[in-house]
């Protein structure tokens, strides 16, 4: 036990707090260029299924009015999202030597020597400083264009509109949820930064302090919350999908805020068997720790069968009577479209007829809506984008690290300086399974948009034919005149995204 001690001591000493959490954060940005890379060299739709619109230099948004061609396989794109994640690795790149140079210079003054961590403490300080000064630069240098559609990003989040919700800010804020342990450790690398502090120690956290911690990790759990409820609010939302979603996010604030109650079962314990009780993690016999166990597993359990049967689309743990049925689409009815504005091509084939003035020519419909309804592997789906060994490798993988949920979220659990090294692993382990997930939600968005033949959203468009636009991400102007549009026949139907 001595040796892990002193094993433990070595590893904070050598890899500290605030790099640890400069690491994680470097390991999220090259998940997130990965993710991009990966769907654009499967051919998924990702720019068109995110909304991540093309840019002009000067910061301005082209939005094109409808989807992307879907015409070569209705899920997949042509060139329209080539090289997006370019700039990301970009990014990755610059944040990595910068990070990395600065731990190399840490690790050079401080020769391994424990009694000089505290002393070159500055160096971690400095580095962090420098991220964060890069990220709030106002000048046009250092990617600004990545940055400012980052900070966009978290503003929309913090501040939704209150009658749509984008699916890239639900993915957004998805990946933020994974990381709520992390934003806990910027709060302890401050402190331990902070005169009086130290690298090699958790900081005290008692009164009301106790409670800044896990109210920092719910944070992002509190936003998706609210993105849940403004899709379950919004007019055209028919169905009560967001609400149990809503539920799902909500079951973690007992998991956090009940382990932060956890000091009260050690002191209880310390009272009735002495001091050599407080460094045991199990108390079974008190009934807060009782609690949080039970609301741990039912967190771990329902977030697990969420992600399999609503996030991924899977069949697997679907329950026969809402399996989707094994026929066509819903009838299609007509929609007005715009003509002539879009960069990508229309939802029609070249080969089709026209089907003007025809709307419930549903033979003519047939060609292109007709949903792939063929036999597929038990508890998966009809339409795999992925080869099929991956899906059930990353149902294991996410019921696994769906069930260390409970050590992410648990601060009470980080107390004990000897898990250091055990907790980086859990976060390390969580920021692989957020990125597998991405892959695998995009896909059923992506799959999901082709068998309804929707729009993401409604586009704007300047009177003059041309496409609009925008400087503002989450903004959309009002509709030009109808004799820009023609009726066209479709089986859309009128949806928000569904919560991730």
């Amino acid at each position: 036990m001595k040796s892990d001690f002193v094993d433990e001591l070595y590893f904070s000493a050598a890899f500290p707090l605030p790099f640890r959490v400069l690491c994680l954060v470097g390991l999220g940005i090259l998940g997130w260029a990965t993710n991009l890379h990966g769907l654009s060299l499967w051919r998924v739709d990702a720019a068109g299924t995110l909304e991540l619109s093309v840019t002009t230099p000067d910061g301005y948004r082209l939005t094109s009015p409808l989807p992307t061609d879907r015409r070569q396989g209705s899920w997949k794109h042509g060139q329209y999202v080539a090289g997006v994640h370019r700039p990301v690795y970009r990014v990755f790149v610059a944040y990595a030597a910068w990070t990395l140079l600065c731990w190399l210079v840490y690790r050079y003054a401080t020769r391994g020597d424990v009694s000089l961590v505290d002393s070159f403490k500055f160096i971690p300080a400095i580095a962090t400083l420098c991220v964060l000064t890069a990220l709030v630069c106002p000048f046009n240098v250092l990617y600004k264009h990545e940055r400012d559609r980052f900070i966009h990003a978290v503003h929309r989040c913090l501040f939704p509109s209150p009658h749509r919700v984008y699916f890239s800010d639900v993915v957004f804020a998805d990946v933020f949820t994974s990381f709520a342990k992390v934003l806990g450790d910027v709060w302890l690398s401050a402190c331990m930064l902070l005169p009086g502090g130290s690298l090699l120690a958790q900081p005290a956290q008692e009164g009301l302090a106790r409670w800044i911690l896990p109210t920092l990790m719910s944070i992002p759990y509190a936003v998706r919350f609210r993105q849940c409820l403004v899709e379950y609010n919004a007019p055209s939302n028919e169905s009560r999908r967001p609400l149990f979603n809503a539920l799902k996010y909500a079951s973690s604030f007992p998991v956090i805020y009940l382990s932060a109650a956890q000091r009260i079962v050690v002191s209880d314990v310390v009272a009735l068997e002495g001091e050599a009780a407080a460094s045991r993690p199990w108390h079974g016999e008190h009934q807060l720790f009782r609690l949080w166990l039970l609301a741990a597993a039912f967190n771990s359990l329902y977030s697990f069968w969420w992600d399999v049967t609503n996030d991924w689309g899977l069949e697997l743990l679907r329950p026969r009577h809402t399996s989707p049925p094994s026929g066509h689409a819903p009838p299609p009815r007509p929609l007005l479209l715009p003509r002539l504005h879009s960069r990508s091509a229309l939802l029609k084939h070249a080969a089709d007829d026209s089907l003007d003035g025809h709307p419930d020519d549903a033979a003519n419909l047939d060609a292109y809506h007709k949903v792939d309804r063929r036999p597929h592997p038990y508890g998966l789906r009809s339409v795999l984008l992925f080869p099929l060994p991956v899906y059930p490798f990353a149902i294991l993988v996410d019921l696994v690290l769906r069930l260390t949920w409970s050590a992410k979220l648990s601060s009470h659990l980080h107390s004990y300086s000897e898990g250091d090294l055990i907790i980086f692993w859990i976060e390390l382990a969580e920021v692989v399974r957020r990125w597998m997930w991405v892959f695998l939600r995009v896909e059923w968005e992506a799959v999901k948009e082709a068998e309804l033949r929707e729009p993401r959203s409604p586009h704007p468009h300047s009177s003059d034919g041309r496409i609009a636009m925008d400087r503002r991400d989450s903004l959309r102007e009002g509709i030009p005149e109808q004799d820009d549009f023609e009726m066209v026949s479709s089986d859309i139907s009128a949806r928000v995204s569904e919560a991730g």
